[in-house]
């Protein structure tokens, strides 16, 4: 008896995704509620539970095909494993840098993912020595290039000189290459949302610049009471998150959103949060941030960061947002000009906090300061109201007594 294995419903407006990973082989036992496969949408990946206890069957599709919701994408027979007299499939012989190692206990590495070969074969990395950080201690992209950051690159033999026509040796050329990859769905989708955004809106950008001086002292303060109390780490974040809805509040505008001849305000802020994941960022949603306590978000952020590189974010997650903010500070950058996430008319960018000399009281001193950055649709948002925007959430960073007494 076999049992069709079909794709899942994947959530509103979304009607298909690719075949990102076949997770089980055929003749494969599985159980129920097993994921056999895993599909990338617009925006996450998804995993592919099986429907019944058994056998994995025969794949209807292959690595990288578009599926429908509903479509057929495998099926599952009835039993509990391949007859021992069934020899396997022969697999294809994996290239060198694919080709696991044994461990000192025996053990090779789980199945790596396309993007997980990619990035093996890219750095020349052995996935034997990589400690996988994902989901049943799967390694992701990001495993791989962290172990390609620490590992010491061999000098590249010479090549021997080339001899010209005349019987002289030419010097030899770099060697010049190239290397096509399809880009994922869920790029696709960030590079065709992020021009529309920019053919639609009237974007504009304003800056200014914050004294992180009170917050990284209160942070210094009360950072082990904090994680010893709540069990998540202190950052910076919460209090940005914080300050940003208190403003949002005072400025309704930045958070409203056009639709249509109508323009519709929120009297919640939902703030979507960029974290990492192995395939790039993701942009999960932090809902009723006015109810939130600094404490409160900061464990929410800490869980959308663990489930992002874990691939397990749902979508309803990633679903709407009223005000986005985007911290690439992370990353080194010292300024930026976000690019806003329709329907939302506004997006918060944060950079990184390096020392400068400032003047405060008619004296030079040295503070660590911050640019911030407010790109905004200026259909929606005039100039004033986005600078008071920022001049709002500069006062609450740089006096974080007014986030305690809602000011």
């Amino acid at each position: 008896m076999s049992t069709e294995v079909k794709v899942p419903v994947l959530g509103e407006s979304i009607t298909e995704a690719t075949l990102g990973e076949w997770l089980k082989q055929p003749g494969d036992p599985v159980k129920a509620d097993e994921p056999i496969a895993s599909l990338e949408t617009d925006k996450v990946s998804v995993e592919v539970p099986a429907p019944v206890a058994g056998v994995m069957g025969a794949h209807a599709v292959a690595v990288g095909d578009t599926v429908q919701v509903g479509a057929l994408i495998a099926s599952i027979e009835a039993g509990s494993g391949a007859p021992a007299s069934s020899p396997a499939p022969a697999a294809p012989a994996p290239t060198p840098a694919e080709q696991p190692k044994a461990s000192d206990g025996g053990d090779t590495p789980a199945a790596l993912s396309p993007s997980v070969r990619r990035a093996v074969l890219e750095h020349g990395v052995d996935p034997s020595t990589v400690k996988g950080t994902g989901r049943d201690g799967r390694i992701t992209k990001e495993d791989v290039l962290t172990a390609s950051a620490g590992k010491t690159a061999a000098p590249a033999p010479a090549a021997p000189p080339a001899a010209s026509d005349s019987g002289t040796t030419a010097p030899a050329r770099g060697e010049r290459k190239e290397e096509r990859v399809k880009m994922t769905r869920l790029r696709q989708t960030i590079a065709k949302r992020l021009k529309e955004a920019q053919n639609t809106a009237a974007m504009l950008t304003t800056f200014n610049d914050v004294d992180m001086t009170a917050v990284i002292e209160a942070r210094t303060k009360y950072k082990d009471l904090f994680e010893k109390k709540h069990g998540v780490r202190l950052g910076f974040m919460g209090f940005f998150v914080k300050a940003a809805t208190m403003a949002l509040k005072d400025i309704p505008s930045v958070n409203a959103s056009i639709e249509g001849d109508e323009i519709v305000y929120h009297d919640y802020a939902d703030i979507s949060v960029a974290v990492s994941a192995p395939n790039g960022l993701v942009v999960p949603v932090i809902r009723d941030c006015q109810d939130l306590s600094v404490a409160g978000i900061e464990k929410t952020i800490g869980d959308f960061g663990r489930r992002a590189k874990d691939g397990t974010l749902k979508m309803d997650e990633m679903r709407g947002g009223t005000f986005t903010i985007s911290n690439g500070g992370v990353f080194g950058s010292l300024m930026s000009t976000p690019i806003i996430n329709p329907p939302q008319s506004a997006v918060l960018g944060l950079h990184r906090i390096e020392e400068r000399p400032v003047v405060v009281n008619g004296q030079i001193v040295v503070r660590p300061m911050m640019y911030l950055a407010l790109s905004y649709d200026h259909r929606l948002i005039d100039g004033r109201e986005a600078v008071t925007f920022l001049v709002a959430l500069k006062n609450a960073i740089e006096d974080p007594t007014r986030i305690l007494i809602d000011l």
